[in-house]
C-alpha cells in the first residue's frame, strides 16, 4: 500500500509524564492549538501515558493525533534508542523535540530550547547538569533544521551564548488557556477543600529548587505584619528544597504556610484564581508562565524584575528585587493595601494582557516552519 502524502510530524511528548512544569504546559497548549488549525497534517505523540493524555485533554483524541506509546525510560535510552526508532518506523517528515535531538536521527529536526538559563544563571543548577545542558544545547544547535524559543529574551540570550543569528529562531511565545484561566468564582469549592478561604491568601507555583527563590520569598513573607494572610505554596520538590523547610521552621512559619506538591490541570486554576495575590519572586526566567496565568485569572501579581518576567507582565505587575527580601516584602504588602478601585483596573488589564499571548498565535508560527521543513524535504 502506498505510503499516504499527509505530513508525518513527530513530537517528543515525554514531559506530559513527568512533574509539572513549563515545558509541560507548552506542548500542551502549543499543540492542542497545532492540531486544530492543522487538519491536513498527521500528528505522532510520543509518551507513556497516552490515555491520560487523551482523557485530560480532548484535543488529543481528534482524527488526525496518533498516540504512540513510549514507555517511560531514563534520558540515555530515550535518547540513544527510543526516540530514533520511533522516528525511523513512523517515517516522520519532521521531528520536533525541546532542548536536545536524539543521539542519531533518520530525518529532519526541530527543536525547542525555552531557556539558556544553564549558560546565564548555572548557579542555581548542578555542575554535571550545565555540563550536559551545554553539550547537548550546542549539539542541537548545529544539527536541528529550525530553532524555536519562548520568549524575546531567551532568542536574545540562546543568539548571545552561542552566535547564532537571531532570525534563525522563531519565538513560539508560551500562551494561556483563557478556558481554564479565567476571572469568576468557579472552583470556589476547591479552595475551601484545602482549608482556604477565597481571596484571603497568598499564592505562589513553581517547583521546589533554587531558582524559584522560595527562601528569600518565606523569609520575605515573614516581614509582613501580622495579621497577615496565609501563604499556599504549589510545586513539586525538586533538588535542593530542604532549605526552604529549614526557613519556614526557623521563622515558626509552619502553621501559616501551606505545601501543594499534587494539583491537578482543573484544582490549580481555582486555587490561583481565588488568591489575593500571585506572588513569584523567581531568580530567572525564559518566560514565566505562571504570572500570566495569574494576570488572565484576575490576580494582583508580585514578580520579579529581572530576565523575561518583565516582557510578560509589562507595568501591570508589582516589581522586585529577587535579591532584596525587603524588596520582595514591599511589593507583596502593596499589593494586598491596593485600592479596590485600582486593583479593579489592574486587573482588567492584566486580563487583556494576557490574552494577547495567544496559543492559536503560536502554533501559527511553528505550523509555519513545519511546513516549510515538510517542503523542503
Amino acid at each position: 500500500m502506498p505510503r499516504s502524502t499527509r505530513p508525518r510530524i513527530g513530537v517528543d511528548f515525554h514531559t506530559f509524564d513527568g512533574i509539572f512544569q513549563g515545558s509541560r504546559s507548552h506542548l500542551i497548549g502549543l499543540y492542542e492549538a497545532a492540531v486544530a488549525m492543522a487538519p491536513d497534517i498527521d500528528f505522532y505523540l510520543l509518551l507513556d501515558e497516552t490515555e491520560r493524555l487523551r482523557r485530560e485533554h480532548p484535543a488529543f483524541a481528534a482524527p488526525n493525533v496518533h498516540l504512540i506509546h513510549m514507555p517511560t525510560r531514563r534520558a540515555p535510552i530515550r535518547l540513544a534508542w527510543q526516540l530514533p526508532r520511533l522516528q525511523q518506523q513512523l517515517r516522520l517528515d519532521v521531528f520536533h523535540l525541546q532542548y536536545r535531538l536524539p543521539l542519531w536521527t533518520s530525518g529532519p529536526c526541530v527543536c525547542t530550547i525555552h531557556d539558556v538559563l544553564f549558560e546565564t544563571h548555572p548557579q542555581f543548577f548542578s555542575p554535571a547538569f550545565v555540563q550536559f545542558a551545554r553539550l547537548s544545547s550546542r549539539d542541537a544547535l548545529r544539527r536541528a533544521k529550525a530553532l524555536f524559543t519562548v520568549s524575546e529574551y531567551s532568542r536574545q540570550a540562546m543568539a548571545g551564548a552561542y552566535g547564532v543569528p537571531v532570525d534563525r529562531i522563531t519565538v513560539t511565545h508560551n500562551g494561556v488557556d483563557i478556558q481554564r484561566f479565567t476571572p469568576g468564582d468557579d472552583g470556589v469549592e476547591l479552595v475551601r477543600a484545602r482549608g482556604l478561604v477565597p481571596g484571603q491568601y497568598l499564592c505562589t507555583v513553581g517547583r521546589l529548587e533554587p531558582r524559584k527563590n522560595h527562601v528569600n520569598l518565606l523569609k520575605a513573607y515573614a516581614q509582613l505584619p501580622q495579621p497577615r494572610p496565609p501563604l499556599l505554596v504549589i510545586g513539586q520538590r525538586d533538588f535542593s528544597f530542604q532549605a526552604i523547610f529549614d526557613v519556614v521552621t526557623a521563622h515558626g512559619l509552619e502553621d501559616q504556610v501551606q505545601f501543594l506538591e499534587h494539583v491537578g490541570d482543573t484544582e490549580l486554576p481555582a486555587l490561583i484564581r481565588h488568591c489575593a495575590a500571585f506572588v513569584y519572586p523567581t531568580w530567572a526566567e525564559g518566560f514565566g508562565m505562571p504570572v500570566l496565568e495569574a494576570m488572565a485569572c484576575g490576580v494582583s501579581v508580585v514578580t520579579s524584575n529581572n530576565t523575561a518576567l518583565p516582557e510578560v507582565v509589562g507595568d501591570l505587575a508589582w516589581m522586585c528585587d529577587a535579591a532584596d527580601v525587603t524588596s520582595i516584602a514591599h511589593a507583596m504588602e502593596s499589593a494586598l493595601k491596593e485600592s479596590p478601585a485600582s486593583r479593579q483596573q489592574r486587573h482588567i488589564d492584566g486580563i487583556a494582557r494576557a490574552r494577547g499571548f495567544s496559543w492559536q498565535r503560536s502554533a501559527q508560527q511553528l505550523l509555519s516552519v513545519l511546513r516549510a521543513q515538510v517542503a523542503r524535504g
